[in-house]
């Protein structure tokens, strides 16, 4: 029987060429309706999108002679991965196709912005010779603000440097030893990043914590030659907050590849003289292209052979022992938990197994810490192959840990790492005969309570009150409470609340509970 492939968008003939090369009947429909790919799929042992193909849980059950999905790019904001997993659907994609063009990208917008290209352009095509209305500024000796030190970032970083940029960053999951070793130094927090920057540009994941992270509040600290770039993602920036920046003199430019909506043809933003815009033409080279279509044709031609896939970003249950398997999904909760709470990076992650299961290899757990821990602070599917280094490129240690004892729990995983300064701690076990995931310590307070979808952390004095003083905002803001603990501290003080919610938390909520008398402080954590 042949195996087939359908691919249902525009691919690199290259990397076509490699599967026909190999046997693969591939066959080409593109610009099918969600109706007519529940047909096309029937059959398929492979499928091959980009971003315009949804995959959802209809999908995959219409195609159930599936063995992968491969997305010739990075973002997997179409798949349904869960759902894949469930079904033993192997998920892949091609993670570092497009950092080169999309770095590239950045550094033509960051001179079309310091030079006014665009602008200049614009005038001279219209008959109007502008020489003195468009001076820029030089690269040369000007501070850059690096907001995410991730791949991209970084090979911006290395750029800039090239020009004579100073390079400062904001990312609390890289070491300073490793920022220093590519020429940056890292500062405190974004609202120092934009005083210190005279051009910024952004790199960072698109999360519910850093939508609107560039807005009002920190664009009051930006100096009035400020410049922003974005070719990340939309929505990082709060673009109703820029428009009022540029237009009062707070700012004096930006250079815009993505936006808060897709496409966007008409905007405030377009009507300033000093802002370059482009539409998401980050990857958009004929090498990212090739590379990405070349990068899943080979992912997938392992896969279908049943080798080792380097780009997996699911893997099999079967990979994991009988004993082990139930505690995937437990431990990458508590790696988000870890993230959620200590919002930083630590030297060394120990990750800690306690009682039956340390018998067992535990290293696929580890590396499920590992996607939690990274998940929401990176930029590219974290996947059980390249979580070990991501994790060295940000100068994160990893240390198993096994005991066979457990003093309060059959078996127990707990996470540790110090984050400036202060211990962040958070363990889990599974309970009873359907092994239901439980969360039993938050820095070393005792607590039980499934893991949820949105949680909310406080700390808080311990003196009577404080449960209804959380409550009432809570109730008042019109969200409901899932399920609550009052954690203990070793020596008795109940001086935490671990919350678990029916939705997001929204920060002006989160602000309102940390403002409140004998709060200490409110952290509101998404694990999904």
């Amino acid at each position: 029987m042949t195996t087939r492939v359908l691919v249902t968008e525009e691919i690199a003939d290259s990397g076509l060429d490699q599967l026909r090369a190999a046997g693969f009947d591939v066959d080409v429909q593109l610009g099918l309706s969600p109706t007519e790919l529940l047909d096309a799929v029937k059959g398929a042992h492979a499928l091959i999108i980009r971003s315009a193909t949804n995959v959802d849980a209809a999908t995959l059950e219409a195609g159930s002679d599936l063995v992968a999905v491969g997305r010739a790019g990075i973002g997997l904001d179409n798949v349904d991965v869960a759902e894949a997993t469930r079904r033993g659907v192997m998920v892949v994609n091609a993670p570092t196709s497009n950092i080169l063009s999309t770095a590239e990208h950045t550094m033509a917008m960051l001179l079309a912005s310091a030079r006014n290209v665009a602008q200049a352009h614009r005038d001279l095509t219209n008959g109007q010779w502008n020489r003195s209305q468009w001076e820029g500024v030089e690269l040369y000796g000007k501070t850059l603000g690096v907001l995410g030190l991730g791949r991209v970032g970084t090979l911006v970083a290395q750029r800039a440097l090239a020009f004579g940029m100073t390079l400062v960053a904001f990312d609390p999951y890289v070491s300073p030893d490793r920022a220093r070793r590519i020429g940056v130094r890292l500062v405190d927090s974004v609202n120092e990043l934009v005083a210190e920057s005279d051009f910024l540009t952004i790199h960072t994941v698109k999360t519910p914590e850093t939508v609107g992270l560039i807005g009002e509040a920190s664009l009051q600290h930006a100096k009035p030659n400020l410049r922003i770039i974005n070719v990340a993602r939309g929505g990082i920036i709060d673009e109703n907050a820029l428009v009022a920046a540029i237009g009062e003199g707070r700012v004096a430019g930006a250079a815009l590849d993505v936006f808060s909506k897709e496409p966007m043809t008409d905007s405030p933003l377009f009507a300033l003289p000093s802002v370059v815009v482009t539409p998401h033409l980050g990857a958009s080279t004929a090498e990212a292209q090739d590379k990405a279509g070349i990068t899943i044709a080979e992912q997938l031609l392992l896969a279908l052979r049943g080798d080792f896939v380097p780009f997996a970003v699911n893997i099999a249950a079967s990979e994991a022992a009988e004993t082990v398997r139930p505690f995937l999904a437990l431990s990458e909760r508590l790696g988000r938990l870890f993230t959620g709470l200590g919002a930083g990076a630590p030297a060394t992650l120990e990750v800690t197994y306690e009682g039956a299961i340390a018998d067992f290899d535990c290293r696929v757990l580890t590396l499920s810490v590992l996607r939690g821990v990274l998940g929401p602070v990176v930029s590219e599917p974290v996947t059980f192959v390249n979580a070990p280094q991501l994790a060295d490129e940000r100068g994160i240690q990893i240390r198993e840990v096994k005991s066979a004892s457990a003093q309060d729990y059959v078996n127990l995983i707990s996470i540790r790492g110090e984050i400036g300064g202060r211990v962040t701690h958070v363990a889990g076990t599974l309970y009873g005969k359907n092994d239901a995931p439980r969360i039993v310590g938050i820095d070393h307070h005792i607590v039980d309570l499934p893991p949820s979808a949105h949680m909310l952390v406080v700390r808080n004095a311990d003196v009577p009150g404080m449960i209804g003083t959380v409550a009432t905002i809570l109730g008042a803001q019109g969200v409901n409470i899932d399920d609550m603990d009052v954690g203990r501290s070793p020596t008795g003080e109940a001086a935490m609340m671990a919350i678990s919610t029916a939705e997001a938390v929204p920060a002006a909520v989160v602000d309102a509970i940390r403002d409140s008398a004998g709060v200490i402080d409110a952290k509101a954590i998404e694990l999904t």
